[in-house]
């Protein structure tokens, strides 16, 4: 392996291009190579970000002997199918959330993934910032007692556009796995087990995908969460985990920057953590540390709990009929 880590980029679309401008914030990664179905959008692409590889083809990125770890940007329901393709040759795996379209796919991946020896890894990006960070340190020295609750809401308002991802099944679309996912990570992180019991509401919109849902999640009598997700209604993008003897909240919590820790009697705490750029550069930087390490799998967000998180999303789209078309 070279002195930097060199990363190829499997679809350079719109989450590609964010991921690519945090990466001069990554200390030892580069962008070494793009592949596109259009050589011309891969030019395009490795002439705006440095790549030293552009490529007509995934197929060809895969087997560049020189790539070291490829990410995964291409929409939900190509990620096992490029996932198995690098890791097939030879090549450690970020991937782009959703992880899968459902547990069944995510298993072949990580089964695949182990098989050979590679790193793999759900790109959640949430998962990295510093902010987090924190927030993991103050559960585990009780700052807030016995976590009690977790609330979280993601959604945003757009225009249904049929053919879009987020509205169009054949795309795995809808709230749930785009948006909603972020919830629940985040709900898994600080309970660190699967829910017991899930009920929810939810509207299925016109285009076959699910628009607007309210998920409550028990862990256990006294460990619940309730996750909002929505593709037609505006969120504040806010999150709080309240416990016996305070609570935590977390403004814009899908990429915080952050947190204010209140407890009764006590003065208000907030714990900033500026960032430059958008902040990729943290899950970019996860994943070289791991490799240089010699890991398999992230220890903030190992493999096993990405499955889990998956099964807990087929549990809710089961109770709701939603089924994709590439799952029939």
């Amino acid at each position: 392996m070279s002195e930097k880590i060199r990363w190829g980029i499997i679809g350079p679309g719109f989450i590609a291009r964010r991921f690519a401008n945090c990466m001069p914030y990554a200390p030892g990664e580069e962008i070494y190579a793009v592949a596109s179905r259009s050589q011309e959008k891969a030019d395009a692409f490795g002439a705006e970000y440095g790549a030293t590889k552009c490529y007509g083809s995934y197929e060809e990125l895969a087997n560049d002997p020189d790539v070291d770890v490829a990410y995964i940007a291409t929409p939900h329901n190509y990620h096992l199918s490029h996932t198995l393709l690098c890791l097939n040759a030879g090549k450690h795996v970020l991937c782009e959330k959703p992880f899968a379209v459902n547990a069944k796919e995510a298993t072949v991946m990580i089964d695949c993934a182990r098989e050979k020896k590679l790193f793999l890894m759900d790109a959640f990006w949430t998962r990295y910032f510093p902010v987090m960070a924190k927030l993991r340190e103050l559960l585990a020295d009780n700052a807030i007692g016995d976590v009690m609750l977790v609330q979280a809401d993601f959604g945003g308002r757009g225009p249904i556009v049929p053919e879009k991802r987020h509205f169009n099944p054949d795309l795995a679309g809808g709230a749930l796995l785009d948006v909603g996912s972020y919830c629940l990570q985040l709900a898994s992180m600080v309970y660190g087990k699967k829910p017991k019991d899930i009920v929810s509401q939810y509207t299925i919109g016109s285009t076959g995908v699910d628009e607007l849902s309210v998920v409550v999640c028990k862990y256990s009598d006294y460990e619940m969460a309730t996750l909002t997700s929505a593709i037609r209604l505006g969120t504040p993008h806010e999150a709080r985990v309240m416990g016996s003897e305070g609570y935590i909240a977390i403004p814009d919590f899908w990429h915080p920057s952050e947190l204010t820790l209140v407890r009764p009697g006590q003065e208000r705490e907030t714990f900033r953590f500026p960032y430059d750029g958008e902040g990729f550069q943290y899950e970019a930087m996860e994943v070289g540390q791991c490799i240089r390490a010699g890991l398999t799998e992230s220890p903030i967000y190992p493999l096993d709990e990405t499955l889990a998180i998956m099964e807990t999303l087929d549990l809710i789209r089961a109770d709701w009929g939603l089924r994709y078309p590439m799952e029939e």
